[in-house]
């Protein structure tokens, strides 16, 4: 039976998605659960069906962009693809009923802590990028097998089990790894590796987890136009202020996951809002001020012969 309030609420997350690039699983998820009191287990599994259908959209933007590097897509799918599939497995092994979903439950908890993290990853590669002269451009990348094998690995164990972490733990690995990679490189790379990783982990809940097919079809209705009109208003929208809000929620909902009292959640985010507020002024001012320092970059030479007679 389709959920109408579920459709209305999978709209608006949709929409976030659509103006920042995150937030898919790390809000359609607790929404589900905190909202709608929909079993984390189903939550997930849903969520994870229903973003197997809209993830290659995106992954083909950027490849007809060209800011997808297919090297490190393949070494983090050999990692991310087998381990996403046994997420549902890990999440099962402790146990049946209430127990499983209190496992799952924390597990989510954890890795909405990692897609705050994510944010404000994305935020200083965006800062970073706006601030890079022309002559530091990256022109290659040296790929390095083992640590992207891993990073996949434990990427897609996340995400098979909580269907968090293909937008916000691989991309924080990724910056980690290589930090000359530009913001768009890194997003549309994650994004191309997020379709098989989320494919398989679909597949796996669709075996063996909690799939309920009126939950993901709401979700269906209500994210696919909810995505189109957020990339749509994603040009003139203030994604920065979107973002630093997408931030606290997913702070809120995490603490509350993990059992946190609300006074305690309240002084959290009032402490975490209050660092922000001064901290990234410096850092803005701090990456304008190194942005000036750098030399300029060389001017092209000219390529009209010299005339020897001249």
């Amino acid at each position: 039976m389709i959920d109408i309030p579920l459709i209305i609420g999978s709209f608006f997350v949709a929409v976030i998605v659509g103006l920042t690039g995150m937030g898919g699983g790390a809000l359609m998820t607790p929404m589900m659960m905190l909202f709608f009191n929909v079993p984390p287990l189903a939550a997930v599994s849903s969520d994870l069906v229903a973003s197997a259908v809209m993830k290659p959209v995106g992954g083909a933007v950027h490849m007809r962009r060209g800011t997808v590097n297919m090297r490190l897509v393949g070494w983090l799918c050999a990692g991310s693809v087998p381990t996403a599939f046994c997420g549902v497995f890990v999440a099962r092994a402790f146990g049946d009923g209430a127990r499983v979903q209190e496992v799952v439950k924390f597990a989510l908890g954890i890795a909405l802590l990692l897609a705050v993290a994510g944010l404000v990853a994305k935020a200083w590669l965006t800062l970073r990028d706006a601030n890079r002269t022309v002559g530091a451009e990256v022109t290659g990348i040296t790929v390095r097998p083992i640590p992207t094998l891993l990073v996949g690995m434990v990427g897609g164990l996340v995400v098979g089990i909580s269907s968090v972490g293909s937008g916000s733990l691989i991309i924080v690995a990724l910056l980690a790894l290589y930090p000359m990679l530009k913001a768009n490189q890194l997003v549309g790379t994650d994004l191309v590796q997020a379709v098989p990783l989320v494919a398989s982990a679909a597949l796996g809940h669709l075996l063996f987890g909690d799939f309920q097919l009126d939950i993901t079809a709401s979700l269906l209705i209500g994210s696919i136009p909810g995505v189109y009109l957020g990339a749509r208003i994603s040009a003139w929208a203030p994604a920065g202020a979107i973002r630093a809000m997408l931030a606290v929620v997913l702070l809120a909902s995490a603490l509350k996951l993990l059992g946190v009292g609300n006074a305690a959640t309240l002084w959290i985010l009032g402490l975490s809002v209050a660092a922000a507020a001064v901290v990234w002024p410096l850092a803005r001012k701090r990456a304008a001020q190194r942005a000036a320092q750098r030399p300029a970059a060389a001017p092209t030479p000219s390529l009209t012969p010299i005339d020897p007679a001249g």
